[in-house]
């Protein structure tokens, strides 16, 4: 009885590891699918085939074999790009959400223009935006963003600013497109600019006025 079991154990035991071996030569010998389609949502037609060939140089396998990672650091290699999701659509398919940066100033640098977007990247741009800020100045890009939220929390407009000139001193004067130039202290700037508005508001103050706030308890206005 016992030689019986046993020998039905052994047979078990051989066609349990039968099947096993043949399970894996078949899964070795699968062919995934590769990515066949790649959807792109938020960019221009320049701006996706940029990204389809960053995924196509990569040479990935399938979308099994995707780096998540390696692809956010290439794509955030990309100075436009503000945020994005990364989703793969099995079997075949892979999905990118974006959402462009905002462009809020342009400077130049080295010669060269460039859009400063809020995400804090520069762009390379070959012509001026007329409705956009120029920024004056040897400018890190978070200092110009700093000063972006002061205004953004204070009564001014920011879209009334034609010129940001931006001093060694770290201090800025703001040109407004009335020609007005507020010269700015370093502290305090929300502030400043509510008198600002006040004043401009009460007309106490013309077009083409220089308006000295940087000395404490002192306005020196100054006509251009």
């Amino acid at each position: 009885m016992h030689l019986l079991i046993s020998k039905k154990i052994i047979i078990y035991l051989f066609v349990f590891c039968f099947l096993v071996s043949i399970n894996n030569i078949s899964f070795m010998n699968v062919s995934f699918p590769k990515i066949s389609k790649i959807e792109i949502n938020g960019l221009n037609f320049d701006e996706r085939k940029k990204i389809e060939n960053i995924i196509y140089e990569s040479n990935f396998k399938n979308i099994f074999y995707i780096d998540k990672e390696y692809l956010k650091k290439k794509i955030n290699s990309i100075n436009i790009i503000e945020k994005f999701e990364i989703f793969k659509n099995y079997p075949s398919t892979l999905k990118i959400f974006i959402e462009k940066t905002k462009i809020l100033a342009q400077t130049k640098r080295n010669g060269l223009d460039y859009l400063i977007g809020s995400n804090g990247k520069l762009i390379e741009n070959k012509d001026l935006i007329l409705e956009l800020p120029f920024i004056f100045g040897d400018l890190d890009t978070s200092e110009f963003l700093e000063l972006k939220r002061k205004i953004d929390s204070s009564l001014f407009e920011f879209s009334e600013i034609s010129n940001l000139y931006l001093y060694k001193s770290n201090r800025w004067d703001i040109e407004t497109r009335n020609g007005n130039l507020i010269k700015l202290p370093k502290n305090n700037i929300k502030e400043i600019l509510n008198l600002y508005v006040r004043m401009s508001n009460e007309k106490k103050i013309n077009e083409k006025t220089i308006i000295d706030f940087r000395q404490k308890n002192q306005i020196i206005l100054n006509e251009k």
